[in-house]
């Protein structure tokens, strides 16, 4: 299991209802978060051979930017 962290500008419930969707229809992905509140209302990603490029794509697609900021690893705990 891999998780990547991205820095996003998803900053409410709202947006977080707005991007639902797109991570939610990503096969690679097997649980996402985001945590809004913060400078960089981070969004957490798990799953199998993920792509950093495709996740930062799906963000684009709602409408939302994502930056990669951290990579757990392979065989990392989940979110």
């Amino acid at each position: 299991m891999e998780v990547i962290k991205f820095k996003t500008n998803v900053e409410n419930e709202e947006a977080i209802s707005r991007v639902a969707p797109y991570p939610d229809k990503e096969e690679s992905i097997s649980r996402w978060k985001l945590e809004t509140g913060s400078t960089e209302n981070i969004l957490s990603v798990s799953g199998t051979d993920l792509d950093p490029q495709r996740i930062e794509n799906v963000e684009q697609e709602a409408g939302f930017k994502a930056e990669i900021i951290r990579v757990i690893g392979i065989g990392g705990k989940d979110l």
